[in-house]
This record gives C-alpha cells, sequence and structure tokens, in this order.
C-alpha cells in the first residue's frame, strides 16, 4: 500500500492531529478545573484558588447522601450485571446455535435498544413501569437498565460461542454429561473471556446510564449520576465546590470501573473476533 505524501495529505494529516490535540487539552482542562474547585476554599477571577481544603467531599457526602446513593448505584449494577448475564448468555447461546423461522428479525429486535438513543423508547418504557407500579423502585430502575444491557451481553457473546466447534458438545453428550455439566465444565470455562467482557463493559454502561434511570427512579433509587444531575438542577442555593466534589466521586467510580474493564477486555479484539466470524 502507497502512502500518500502530498501536500494535501500532509495538510489533512495535521489538521487532523491539531483538532485532536485541542479536544484533549480541552477536555483535560475541564477535568482539571473541576479537580481544582472541588479542593478550592475561594477561586474568583485568578489562575489557582486561593487556597485548598477537603472539607468540600465532606459537605457533599452528608448534603447530597453519597453514602446512600452509592449503596443504591452498586446494588442497581450488580442485579443489572447478573441478570444481564443470565439472559444474556442464554438468549446466545440459543441464537448461536440454532436456526429457526424469524431469527433475523429476532436479531434485529435485539439491536434495536442499542441503535435507537434511549430516550425513544425510555419514555414509553417509563410509562408501562409506572402503570405496574415499579416506577421509583429499585427493581423499576433495574429493569429499565436491562433492556439495553441484555442485548449487549447477546450481541457480544454470539461470536464467542459461534468459535466452539459444535462436536465437543456433542462428544460430552455422549460421554454422558447432562446439561448442566455440559454448560459448567465444558462451555463455561471457554466462554469466560467473552462473559467476563460483556459484563464489565454492561457494568460500565449502567453506571454511566442516564436517560433511563432519570425517567424510572425514585426518591430511593437514584444511582450516582442522577442524583449528580438533581445536584445541579434542583431547586435552593448549593456551594459550586460540593458539586464539584461530587462530580468528581463519580469521575472516579467511573473511571476505576473502566480501567478494570479495559484491563480485561480489549474491544479491537472483539470487532476482529466477530469480523471473521462473520467471514466464515
Amino acid at each position: 500500500m502507497i502512502r500518500d505524501t502530498g501536500l494535501g495529505s500532509r495538510l489533512w494529516r495535521m489538521a487532523v492531529w491539531a483538532v485532536t490535540l485541542l479536544f484533549c487539552l480541552n477536555l483535560l482542562a475541564m477535568i482539571a478545573a473541576v479537580v481544582l474547585n472541588s479542593f478550592a476554599t475561594r477561586w474568583l477571577g485568578t489562575w489557582l484558588p486561593l487556597g485548598f481544603t477537603t472539607r468540600w467531599y465532606a459537605s457533599a457526602w452528608d448534603e447530597f447522601q453519597l453514602g446512600e446513593v452509592l449503596i443504591v448505584t452498586l446494588q442497581v449494577v450488580f442485579l443489572v450485571v447478573f441478570l444481564s448475564g443470565l439472559l444474556g448468555v442464554t438468549a446466545a447461546y440459543a441464537l448461536a446455535r440454532r436456526d429457526f423461522p424469524g431469527k433475523r428479525l429476532v436479531m434485529l429486535v435485539f439491536l434495536l435498544p442499542l441503535l435507537v438513543p434511549p430516550i425513544t423508547y425510555g419514555i414509553p418504557l417509563a410509562t408501562v413501569l409506572y402503570q405496574a407500579g415499579l416506577a421509583g423502585t429499585l427493581w423499576g430502575v433495574v429493569l429499565a437498565n436491562l433492556v439495553p444491557s441484555v442485548p449487549f451481553v447477546v450481541l457480544v457473546m454470539i461470536p464467542f460461542i459461534e468459535q466452539i466447534d459444535p462436536r465437543i458438545e456433542a462428544a460430552a453428550r455422549v460421554f454422558g454429561a447432562g446439561t448442566r455439566q455440559l454448560f459448567l465444565r465444558i462451555l463455561l470455562p471457554l466462554l469466560i473471556p467473552g462473559i467476563l467482557a460483556a459484563l464489565l463493559l454492561v457494568l460500565v454502561r449502567t453506571i454511566a446510564m442516564f436517560e433511563l434511570t432519570f425517567l424510572v427512579a425514585g426518591p430511593t433509587s437514584q444511582t450516582l449520576v442522577v442524583a449528580l444531575y438533581y445536584a445541579v438542577f434542583a431547586a435552593g442555593v448549593r456551594a459550586g465546590q460540593s458539586i464539584d466534589a461530587m462530580a468528581v466521586v463519580y469521575m472516579a467510580v467511573t473511571l476505576v470501573w473502566l480501567v478494570i474493564a479495559l484491563r480485561f477486555v480489549n474491544p479491537t479484539q472483539i470487532v476482529a473476533r466477530a469480523k471473521q466470524q462473520s467471514a466464515h
């Protein structure tokens, strides 16, 4: 492959790098401003705060009840991860191993929650949950988050399942393995990398999911991202440093899980594996 070294090509590459650098600097500047302000005693009209303190974190913890919010967030996240894995892996196995009329339509249905903006189906979904008496509860938030999470697990897991030779399962059946033994001793060890990848990404998505959680959450079922929204836009006067301290807590929680996810998951490998399977 011959690389274009003309003036136009060089200018285009320089422009792309310049825009990328400008975006990164702008993003880092915003994050730095929020972090600095969360520790600032007073910051008006100067390059740096006049002093630093950690009292805004204690203030945010008490004022916004961050302890309870974090507990609710962890409950929602781990329930969504568990149920998404249970339902998604089962559905992915059925779709990977079985051909049936309407399979393409079923795959399209699974794709829709990932392709359509959450607010599009979030409002009718919230209406249904309110009519069922589940909105405002922990389980209502969990059910709303399952709508995009289960399809995500299904689409991630199908390539992993398809790369397992069905003859391995047939041989296990011949030697007397039941369904439970087949899954626990044969399939699960082979699928652990895919399951781990899917569930870690679901975890990060659930922590960051605002639209669906906002539409169905109540006072006792708000996750961290929804509580942060109310801290910024609810009525009343609040210290900007307390809000920034809460934002830093949210960023830190999300960043920790994202780093853990990227430690075990390489998105390019997932895409490459899916392309290889579609090529075959």
